[in-house]
């Protein structure tokens, strides 16, 4: 039995296709019509194997049509599928041709992952003062794997002069919005007293938080710090981690609203 004939028979009534399917069947009329968002939900609908068998060749052709009529989403996801070989033989400087044409219409996204390509050498020559730059436009509309990119490079001087208390700015708004390694990296600094004045309490607070967002490195620091913090003192970092956990949470939901 076909992927489509499962997705249609979970979703028969008497007879009648799933809704999903009847979706894709609209979504690709529009599409061959010329309709550019349609052609980048179709696009994706392969690439996800909605109403739809996966397909990434499929998800190539249309993402690439959303694409040349200017669509920024399409680009960057072109740019992606051409970066993973996902449809297409693995090409980064293809991908960089894309993620570029997406990055310069604004898509922070797309920002990201072109600093990222000039940070490791990727399909473009190593340049930091590029990476720089892109990270930098990404991080400022919010971009949380921007933001922590770009107190990496602070953290380390590439392309910009080493900087601790940037690269602590950088991390925070990262770590506030969840990313693990940040809250990691906050912990290290907050510990060693580089960016930020020196402070245990809150150390063990941030890598309570990476520790339970997977960070295995943040376990060994928490031993570390117990055995030099307090009983009054571990509470009170605990509670400061509940605390980050809930801002951290009500941000997320308010973003997706």
């Amino acid at each position: 039995m076909t992927v489509v004939a499962l997705l249609c028979g979970a979703g028969m009534a008497n007879g009648q296709e799933s809704a999903e399917v009847r979706w894709f069947k609209e979504t690709k009329i529009e599409a061959e019509q010329g309709d550019a968002e349609a052609q980048l939900l179709l696009g994706g609908m392969y690439a996800l194997g909605h109403g739809v068998p996966q397909d990434y060749k499929e998800a190539v052709k249309w993402h690439r049509k959303a694409a040349e009529q200017g669509l920024a989403e399409a680009q960057f996801n072109l740019g992606g599928m051409y970066a993973a070989g996902q449809g297409v033989p693995k090409n980064d400087k293809e991908a960089v041709k894309w993620y570029r044409k997406a990055a310069e219409q604004g898509d922070a996204n797309a920002q990201s992952n072109l600093g990222g390509m000039y940070d490791k050498g990727d399909g473009v020559p190593k340049n930091y003062a590029e990476a720089v730059k892109w990270y930098r436009k990404a991080a400022e509309q919010g971009n949380a794997v921007a933001q922590y990119n770009l107190g990496q490079m602070y953290d380390k001087g590439y392309g910009v002069p080493q900087d601790d208390v940037e690269a602590v700015k950088w991390w925070r708004k990262a770590a506030e919005q969840g990313d693990a390694e940040a809250q990691h990296n906050l912990g290290v600094m907050y510990f060693r007293g580089e960016g930020v004045p020196k402070d245990e309490v809150e150390s063990y607070a941030w890598h309570l938080l990476a520790k339970a967002n997977g960070i295995k490195e943040s376990s060994e620091k928490i031993s570390d710090l117990e055995k030099r913090l307090t009983a009054e003192q571990i509470e009170k970092g605990q509670a400061r981690a509940l605390e980050l956990h809930r801002l951290i949470k009500e941000r997320k939901t308010q973003a997706v609203r």
